[in-house]
């Protein structure tokens, strides 16, 4: 996982509250446990004018014009704006994934589901959560067509608007420290890759046993 500092992007507006997990990636697209393959489907009901057809996922599909993230002048946005309770619903952790793949890097929202929270944290993704005024004012700079980039410092804590006033935002502590390290969950344990083998060491002396190779 790599780590978050500081991220400089352009902003695409999802005005919508009550994002779902579901909308993120539809349940007939979650058919692997591995990281990649989610970006093509990431809001794929908005995102295309057709269905998908299982019979033929290689089929060239029609694209959604007035969809935000198929607009050219939202072309490489990697900082997703959206409305409160972003990630409900299902736990997917392929939410996420999707729209890591898709090339976001941070969701910017008044609130988000818990559970997307945690699992955006674990692979990277970071959830901003702004007072819901100032995400309505951030929409409205948007809705001027004019193109917004953002500096977000997860160092910091905030965020950088193009007037040069940075907003604080707050994140887990502990949270922090691990997308500042780019560690995951597994990351985190291989931390202590040391005491874990001293423990073994020191185990494989009291029950010997228990570490002998199993015959089958």
């Amino acid at each position: 996982m790599a780590p978050f500092t500081v991220h400089d992007g352009l902003v695409v507006p999802l005005d919508r509250s009550n994002v779902d997990t579901d909308l993120i990636i539809p349940k007939q697209f979650l058919k692997s446990i591995k990281r990649t393959g989610f970006g093509p489907n990431l809001f794929d009901e908005l995102r295309y004018s057709d269905a998908y057809d299982e019979l033929n996922p290689d089929g060239a599909r029609i694209s959604n014009p007035d969809f935000s993230l198929n607009k050219p002048e939202y072309a490489g946005a990697s900082i997703l704006l959206s409305r409160e309770n972003f990630g409900c619903g299902s736990s997917r952790e392929h939410a996420v994934w999707a729209l890591c793949q898709f090339g976001i890097q941070c969701v910017i929202a008044p609130s988000f589901a818990d559970i997307f929270k945690n699992n955006a944290f674990k692979s990277g993704l970071l959830p901003v959560e702004l007072p819901e005024a100032l995400v309505d004012n951030l929409f409205a700079h948007v809705s001027t067509g004019k193109p917004l980039n953002l500096s977000v410092d997860l160092n910091n804590e905030e965020v950088r608007l193009p007037s040069g006033e940075a907003v604080q935002f707050s994140v887990d502590p502990f949270r922090r420290q691990c997308l500042l390290k780019g560690l995951d969950d597994i990351g985190i344990t291989l931390e202590r890759v040391d005491a874990i083998a001293a423990f073994e060491d020191k185990h494989r002396g009291v029950q010997p046993w228990l570490f002998n190779e199993v015959v089958v």
